[in-house]
């Protein structure tokens, strides 16, 4: 009965605790205690802060007040403005997140979320770019033959030939290419560090680049930068990727992480092992990497409706 009644007595402590502030407290623990990379920081703050806002409009600024229905009606809100399942779907993560930090260390002792649904999401393939497609990376004439023209074009070789994310390409440091073992270092989600295997040719492309990076702007600590040596930011790459990739594709979506998709989709077209690709991908369950091989079935279903005579027959009605 003591325990009980000390517990009762512990959370009270924080019952009065302001909204606003609670979110400070998980923001800073998990920048500096779960080194969550800063794009998921800047997630986790910003619809934090958002649900903190609508919180306040419905007259909730404590802990204690807080309820299922509060995070039920901020839902209502940003579905009847029109946002996507998917969206709606990772706000709702950022906050079973912070409740969770919040009930680990005393600050709630309720389940908030235990009374929520969250919209369904209609499962969607990852979108890929076609080998074809990516063949013209490595034509003569798409880039030009200046300091931006080859850094774009290591740029998107190493995306599509090493799979990594865009906040992993823009980290890399020059010291992290070791061209005589063919290997790369990533510096992934969590800090998680992995060696990567590249061909000679893309060590070729950037030992050549990295002379030229030397002479036009010297010796940096980033392997990729602008010409004046800063390091290259995730909107540069994003506009890259679609200065080059969107007369060259018909896909329906051109992004960095299409080629992540598309790195992925290839190695298990040609027979590649889905452990493996789990390992270069740098995913910490395989049940991630898996939906590759849902992509790679439909893709090799498509190739037969085209490409075999029974499979145009059957597209065709036969005729």
């Amino acid at each position: 009965m003591f325990f009980y009644l000390q517990g009762k007595s512990f959370f009270r402590i924080f019952a009065a605790m302001i909204l606003s502030e609670a979110i400070a407290r998980f923001v800073d623990y998990v920048r500096t205690e779960s080194r969550l990379a800063e794009g998921t920081v800047r997630n986790y703050h910003g619809d934090l802060d958002d649900f903190a806002a609508y919180a306040a409009s419905v007259g909730v600024t404590t802990l204690d007040e807080l309820t299922a229905r509060e995070v039920r009606g901020w839902q209502m809100a940003h579905m009847e403005r029109g946002e996507k399942a998917g969206t709606v779907k990772r706000r709702l993560s950022s906050l079973s997140s912070f409740f969770r930090y919040l009930r680990r260390h005393g600050m709630l002792d309720r389940d908030i979320m235990a009374k929520v649904t969250p919209p369904r999401q209609p499962k969607r393939l990852p979108v890929f770019f076609r080998e074809k497609e990516l063949e013209h990376l490595y034509d003569d004439g798409i880039f030009a033959d200046d300091f931006e023209g080859r850094r774009d074009a290591l740029a998107l070789r190493l995306l599509y030939e090493t799979g990594i994310r865009r906040s992993e390409l823009t980290g890399l440091r020059e010291a992290w290419a070791d061209l005589s073992a063919l290997t790369l270092k990533v510096l992934g989600k969590r800090d998680k560090e992995r060696l990567i295997p590249i061909e000679s040719e893309l060590a070729h492309n950037i030992s050549e680049f990295l002379a030229l990076k030397h002479q036009t702007v010297g010796p940096t600590e980033w392997l990729l930068t602008d010409k004046q040596g800063r390091q290259l930011t995730p909107g540069k790459v994003y506009r890259i990727v679609k200065k080059y990739m969107t007369p060259l594709s018909t896909a329906d979506r051109i992004s960095p992480h299409v080629f992540r998709h598309s790195f992925a989709t290839h190695i298990l077209d040609e027979g590649g092992n889905i452990q493996a690709i789990k390992e270069l991908l740098g995913h910490a369950d395989l049940s991630t990497t898996e939906i590759y091989t849902h992509v790679s079935r439909e893709h090799l279903k498509s190739v037969y409706k085209h490409a075999h005579p029974r499979g145009k027959g059957s597209r065709d009605g036969g005729k």
